[in-house]
């Protein structure tokens, strides 16, 4: 699969001819089931798109039976901002409902496989996105990340995963799952790609009320030979398989020799944001999805009066873990709840802010696990606690608004991937950048 960079100086011809031969592959490799269809719109390079992003003309259906036949009006600014690039969406492709699971087995169009091995979960909720990359069935895809929905994939299937400090990125067209955590995000090939994806998308938009009006690029100035002070976490470990901890020695080991400072932190304990997060982020998702009834949004199932409408329509739109969700949201918010839950969340999102904060005022980078394991077996994380679970090293970067970014690191005994993420201070993408370009040129994951 020729790299997104390379992609950019193709000649029209060569990329029609491209596009042709990535339709037949992604047509022979079905059964992957990363995309959802193929809507080649324009003549720019093709990226992959999550199903929750707004491309005119499209089915747009966050994967889930109630936006069934729903046609996007509009473009999401991302997708914009790809075809004022020269870049063109190529396709939906698969992601849990909602942007709810870490597997993408809710989506209603059924589960996408890992590519690397079909027995694994690629991850989620941009399972899609990551499966499409780590074939080679996208030279580059756009994902969402609420919680580590996209670093988490990224991890899974051997790819690159950024997540950008929040308010970099347009949220405008994306459908949201949690509006103060949801963040669009480049999944590339390598972390170049994703640089320049990200430089394409990130910027200045008036309809977007939480997107910070600034323009700054990262590429003109991606450099892999800055050195960092570089803050190391041994006791985040503790709930960690040893080929984490594997890959974090040999990161640690590798930014040595690219000349960085290794320094030794402290943060919470990591098991402390999964309350914080799963009390945010359901009780926005309650409110969000509140509009998909049958009368304002969605599909409807008529019942004999308004309130069993309501009741049916939901009922049958949305899926279980969906449904988990919305229920939980709506208890946190519930009158005698929401000071003893819901407020008191955002004291603790207050407080991991600051933890991170004292940390970046000594050191430039944070080397933290992605995921506690390499991607689980499809049904091991079959219990709705597991798989919240599973977000323990992830959500605390959307709960500060931190930029992120996920790497491979090393393969393990069963040829699967595993992976670190990389976290800068706001708006530093640049640092964060340059720092993950240089872990990558000494680890050489795909050399």
């Amino acid at each position: 699969m020729i790299t997104l960079k390379e992609a950019l100086t193709l000649s029209k011809e060569e990329l029609q001819a491209f596009k042709d031969d990535l339709k037949a592959k992604i047509e022979a490799e079905s059964e992957l089931n990363a995309y959802i269809d193929i809507n080649s719109i324009g003549d720019g390079v093709p990226i992959a798109i999550k199903d929750n992003i707004q491309v005119k003309g499209w089915s747009v259906t966050s994967g889930s039976s109630i936006l069934q036949g729903y046609v996007a009006p509009y473009n999401a600014t991302v997708i914009t901002k790809l075809n004022d690039a020269g870049l063109s969406a190529f396709g939906r492709v698969n992601m849990d409902e909602f942007a709810m699971g870490s597997t993408t087995e809710s989506s209603f169009y059924g589960k996408t496989l890992n590519p690397l091995n079909h027995e694994y979960v690629p991850g989620g909720s941009s399972g899609g996105s990551a499966a499409a990359v780590g074939a080679g069935l996208a030279i580059a895809a756009l994902g969402s990340d609420t919680g580590g929905s996209i670093r988490q994939p990224a991890a899974f299937c051997g790819i690159v995963g950024m997540k950008p400090t929040y308010g970099r990125v347009s949220r405008y067209g994306l459908s949201a799952y949690a509006s103060s955590l949801d963040q669009i995000g480049p999944m590339t090939q390598n972390v170049e790609d994703a640089a320049i994806l990200y430089d394409i998308i990130s910027g200045s938009c008036e309809k977007d009320s939480t997107n910070i009006q600034r323009d700054d690029k990262v590429t003109p100035t991606l450099n892999a030979d800055r050195k960092f002070t570089i803050a190391v976490l041994p006791t985040y470990l503790e709930d960690a398989s040893q080929d984490v901890k594997d890959a974090y020695s040999k990161a640690i080991d590798a930014l040595k020799v690219q000349g960085h400072t290794i320094v030794t932190r402290e943060m919470l304990d990591a098991k402390l944001d999964i309350s914080a997060y799963y009390i945010t982020a359901t009780a926005e998702a309650t409110t969000n999805l509140a509009r998909y009834d049958g009368i304002r949004y969605g599909n409807r199932v008529d019942g004999k009066n308004l309130e069993e409408t309501f009741i049916k329509t939901r009922s049958e739109g949305f899926g279980d873990e969906v449904k988990r969700r919305i229920m939980l949201g709506n208890f946190v918010l519930s009158s005698g709840y929401y000071e003893a839950y819901y407020v008191k969340a955002q004291k603790a999102r207050h407080i991991i802010k600051n933890a991170y904060a004292k940390i970046f005022d000594e050191v430039d980078l944070i080397l933290s696990p992605i995921t506690p394991s390499v991607a689980p077996k499809f049904g091991e994380l079959s219990k709705p606690m597991d798989m919240y679970l599973s977000d323990i090293y992830s959500i605390s970067v959307n709960l500060a608004g931190l930029p992120a970014l996920s790497l491979p690191i090393m393969k393990n005994g069963d040829g699967m991937p595993v992976a670190l993420q990389l976290i800068a201070p706001a708006y530093d993408e640049q640092t964060l950048f340059d720092g993950a370009l240089s872990l990558e040129r000494e680890i050489q994951y795909n050399a």
